[in-house]
């Protein structure tokens, strides 16, 4: 292990430890004098990322949990992956999340929930079109789209682990990666259910299915709503703001939301509610500063606290974490699974974590 890894495991510990204290001194010097090292994952943005066209590794029967691999024109060989081969999967992420040093603020936990989020979010109830079903963001035109700027990084990461595992579908991949990312940074145990098919280009989802943080709390119903979320799932989901920051080459904004945002806890809530935030005076769009300055909120976080419905739920989170994660882990689940035919006797899988 090295010197590193070990430094941010007792920073982390000792930023959980203080997760439930109200702005502790010792938290805002941590902050401060530890620079951004635990600080990371992006935002979307309004201009366009690259289009990233990857090559399917495995013809995936829509929904079957079966992956077909040809061994040569005239032979097949039939894999059935069991909650085992899963589990392999989760592990090779977790043992890679830190891996790098210099990206970000050493975690690419962050960005993989982003990954999972947006591949999850274009879901139309209507239409029943969009959702994780589908892989859909490695084409133009949804690879371009301004939500999903920067998300070429977390494909990239996990580009490795598709090549060892080429019977998983992208799909199910990336899913499955931010389950891992939430677990591995101390969230609550998240239920996996395989089962997701690889669509071509002509399944992408038009733009505009995402949040734009730059709106309010009318915007965020009608996009939540769209999918199937209420009020309360709204605000619930609004919680993985504890995690990752926002980048000005990506989305415009810049900061993070908490103190410990490789640690997924309730503390965007309390911060939300007890900091006093002004309005940053900058060449950047409206977004909101703590006293610090080290902090941000996005006008759709701000929103959250003026809206009559959705400020209760902000104040029950922020005064109970179990609640909080109990909620949490119930709606991203249903926010992963957006979209799915999932065959009826498909198991549900319970992932171990590695720091458990």
């Amino acid at each position: 292990m090295s010197a590193a890894t070990v430094s941010r495991q007792f920073a982390r510990a000792a930023l959980r430890t203080s997760a439930r204290q109200t702005f502790a001194t010792s938290s805002l010097q941590a902050f401060r004098q530890g620079g951004r090292r635990f600080y990371s994952s992006e935002q979307p943005k309004k201009s366009s990322a690259g289009p990233l066209v990857y090559v399917a590794g495995a013809a995936v029967a829509a929904g079957a949990g079966y992956y077909l691999f040809t061994q040569s024109s005239v032979s097949t060989k039939v894999f059935t992956p069991t909650e085992t081969d899963y589990q392999k999967v989760y592990n090779e992420i977790a043992s890679r999340l830190e891996e790098k040093d210099d990206y970000d603020d050493g975690s690419y936990g962050p960005v993989l929930v982003r990954l999972a989020w947006h591949a999850s979010g274009t879901y139309d109830k209507e239409t029943r079109t969009g959702g994780s079903d589908g892989a859909t963001m490695r084409f133009a035109p949804e690879g371009d789209h301004g939500a999903n700027a920067g998300l070429k990084h977390a494909r990239d990461f996990l580009e490795p682990v598709k090549a060892k595992f080429p019977w998983i579908s992208y799909s199910d991949l990336w899913i499955l990666a931010g389950v891992c990312a939430i677990q591995e940074m101390q969230g609550p145990t998240v239920p996996y259910r395989p089962g997701r098919s690889d669509k071509d280009a002509a399944a992408c989802t038009p733009d505009g299915r995402l949040p734009d943080a730059a709106q309010g709390t009318d915007h965020l119903r009608n996009i939540f709503y769209r999918m199937g979320f209420n009020d309360q799932e709204i605000v619930a989901l609004a919680g993985a703001h504890a995690l990752g920051r926002c980048h000005t080459d990506r989305s415009g904004f810049e900061g993070p939301w908490t103190f410990s945002p490789t640690i997924l806890t309730n503390d965007y809530y309390t911060l939300l509610l007890n900091e006093k935030w002004h309005i940053r005076k900058w060449d950047g769009p409206q977004q909101y500063q703590d006293k610090t300055k080290g902090l941000m909120m996005l006008p759709a976080d701000y929103a959250l606290i003026g809206d009559k419905a959705m400020r209760p739920w902000v104040e029950k989170y922020a005064k109970d974490n179990d609640l909080f994660f109990k909620d949490f882990a119930a709606v991203v689940t249903k926010l992963f699974e957006l979209g799915v035919p999932f065959k009826p006797d498909t198991k549900t899988i319970i992932f171990k974590p590695t720091n458990a």
